[in-house]
């Protein structure tokens, strides 16, 4: 068992990669759940100065996530933390878990709590991990700087990004993992020849030198000896580099083939891309020439499997994707794909939008099996969709009855997607109910404490609605499992677009609709135009200063009570129309040329106008 890190006055006996931090007493000063907590700056420049050099930070603490995050933003340091693990289990089963997601080995993990139990907890389950007492961190300061290399982009810790974000893709397909390689799109660029790999001779030193999990040879190579055999005939090197839908990886392969006999001198890859089938993909590229593995590997390789997920790019194709990608596609050929994400009422929009050159997708809310309306367009129910374990996304399916399995897989995920339009009205109306045993923060209903409603009368309200499994009984354990935690704060709503913003690809434009702000007369939502105002102002300064998100003000349009339904949120037929035209402009901005109008639309857009009003409303109600 490895002793406390504060026992090594000057150095690590393994380099540390990866810094756990527990939070309340070690972080910061004082216990978050209990009131205000006091920044520890000393920390916060360690945090700034270690991550600038290549270090990477995570979070495993007793908390809520969102005020953790929320207090995180308010120092300025949430962006340099991933892969935060923040709940109330064990910490020593998650921090096994976490190593693992993370592909990094325990030595090469220091973990700083406060509390010598959970620092023995975690050496129990991880006997090789490096702990220690934050009271000792002014005499591991110097070390942990000393850490590393210089890394001024923050490169590595985007690397950690693009990690978090496939691995929260990959809970999308449990039990599915061929599934899931197959939607991530995984192409692979190979480049040869000592005038192609002399470029990158220190990456591909770094990784003969480094690398341990998926280097197969483990040879050595001094930095002279390498650029001899960098140009010896007979040696044949490649070098592998790796894409897909969740970002770049960069060069994470080097190979060296003798073409005298046939056998691999060097093969070694990063653990970037374990688990993608990268390694077998190009051994079988090479013909499966001879390979003495030596030590351990992560994944073992064989002489028949090619797998058939992954395509091969040329430089020139590779070096297109990387230009397309960082900048919006100009082909006027081209139909726009885009995605509705919001209410059913947005249904509306569709066949005003489709009188464009564009393909829309549509991603809302439905009636699950207890015929409960679902709404996933909430932001925390999108962030617990990509950063709820599968277990626990079950666990909350199959005991809320205004959830399902479906809701933690919602369309706005899948990749292909050339512009995302966003309503999220839910944020503004749907209430929060905290989890009692883990934190968790659930949204239902709006404008109405479920919790401090007599159980029998909204039991029988709910039947008169016809949902299912909304009983007394069910009503009665929720109110003992769940606190009321009113709305989304307007701070933790732009966290959550900031969020949303990140998740997406940084190409594809967001644009983000407002809410109504005039007054429906007899509406059960008492404070609805206030509590819009709000929100409005929220989104709005958030777009402000968000790169890539435009907004669609709906007031422009929605003025008076005339322009709305039944409640603020639904909206007469030209008001959608209205928003089409608006959205076309915003979408022709963007990418620096009008929308081309498609005939076909046009004709399926003026018979929509022209139904007969009864007919008119059945669709309307189908679309509400």
């Amino acid at each position: 068992m490895t002793p406390d890190t504060s026992s090594f006055d000057f150095a690590f006996p393994q380099p540390i990669k990866l810094v756990i931090w527990d939070l309340d007493d070690t972080f910061w000063r004082g216990t978050l759940s209990e009131g205000v907590v006091e920044a520890v700056e000393e920390n916060l420049a360690l945090v700034r100065d270690t991550a600038a050099r290549g270090l990477i930070h995570t979070i495993v603490s007793k908390n809520d996530l969102a005020p953790v995050e929320a207090r995180l933003a308010e120092l300025g340091v949430r962006e340099l933390f991933v892969f935060l693990r923040v709940s109330w289990q064990p910490k020593g089963p998650i921090i096994r878990q976490l190593l693992e997601d993370m592909q990094l080995r325990a030595p090469n993990a220091l973990f700083l709590d406060d509390n010598p139990i959970n620092r023995a907890e975690a050496l129990h389950y991880n006997p090789e991990l490096q702990v220690a007492d934050p009271i000792d961190l002014p005499r591991l300061a110097p070390a942990l700087r000393a850490q590393g290399k210089p890394d001024p982009t923050y490169a590595r810790l985007e690397q950690y990004r693009l990690l978090e974000r496939q691995q929260q893709a990959r809970a999308d397909y449990p039990g599915d993992n061929l599934a899931f390689l197959r939607d991530a799109q995984v192409r692979v660029e190979l480049r040869e020849g000592k005038d192609a790999v002399w470029p990158d001779f220190n990456r591909i030193e770094e990784l003969i030198n480094r690398s341990n999990q998926l280097n197969y040879t483990k040879k050595r190579v001094a930095y002279q000896e390498l650029e001899a055999r960098l140009e010896a005939t007979r040696l044949r090197w490649g070098t592998v580099r790796v894409r897909d839908r969740f970002g770049d990886y960069g060069l994470v392969g080097v190979y060296a083939l003798n073409t005298f006999t046939n056998e691999l001198e060097q093969f070694t890859f990063s653990c970037r891309i374990l688990h993608l089938g990268v390694e077998q993909w190009t051994y079988a590229h090479l013909g499966f020439p001879k390979l003495q593995v030596q030590g351990d590997v992560a994944t073992e390789l064989n002489q028949t499997e090619t797998p058939d997920w992954i395509q091969l790019e040329t430089p020139a194709e590779a070096e297109a994707a990387t230009k397309a990608a960082a900048s919006p596609t100009t082909d006027p050929t081209k139909r726009l794909r885009i995605l509705l994400k919001g209410g059913c009422d947005l249904g509306q929009l569709t066949p005003y939008l489709q009188t464009y050159q564009v393909e829309v997708m549509e991603d809302f809310n439905y009636v699950n099996d207890n015929q409960v309306p679902v709404h996933t367009e909430h932001t925390e129910l999108l962030r617990l969709s990509r950063t709820l374990p599968p277990q626990e996304q079950q666990r909350l399916a199959a005991s809320l009855p205004f959830l399902d399995a479906e809701a933690f897989h919602p369309r706005l995920w899948q990749p292909g997607y050339d512009a995302v339009v966003y309503s999220p009205l839910m944020d503004y109306t749907q209430d929060l109910y905290r989890e009692n045993a883990t934190g968790l923060l659930i949204p239902f209903g709006g404008y109405h404490d479920l919790t401090q409603a007599d159980p029998a009368a909204q039991a029988q309200h709910y039947a008169q609605r016809k949902f299912r499994g909304m009983d007394e009984a069910f009503l009665r354990r929720f109110r003992q499992e769940y606190t009321y935690a009113g709305p989304l704060t307007p701070a933790r709503f732009q966290e959550n677009l900031a969020w949303l913003r990140q998740q997406l690809p940084a190409a594809v434009p967001l644009l983000l609709l407002t809410g109504a702000e005039v007054e429906v007369p007899g509406s059960a939502e008492a404070g609805a135009v206030q509590r819009h105002q709000q929100m409005n102002a929220a989104l709005l300064d958030f777009a402000a200063r968000t790169p890539n998100v435009q907004v669609v003000d709906v007031r422009t349009i929605v003025r008076t009570r005339a322009d709305v339904t039944n409640n603020l949120r639904h909206y007469q037929r030209p008001v959608y129309k209205a928003l089409a035209d608006q959205l076309a402009a915003e979408l022709a901005r963007h990418q620096g040329q009008e929308l081309k109008r498609s005939a076909l639309g046009q004709m399926r857009a003026a018979l929509l106008d022209v139904m007969p009003k009864p007919v008119r409303k059945v669709w309307d109600r189908l679309t509400q």
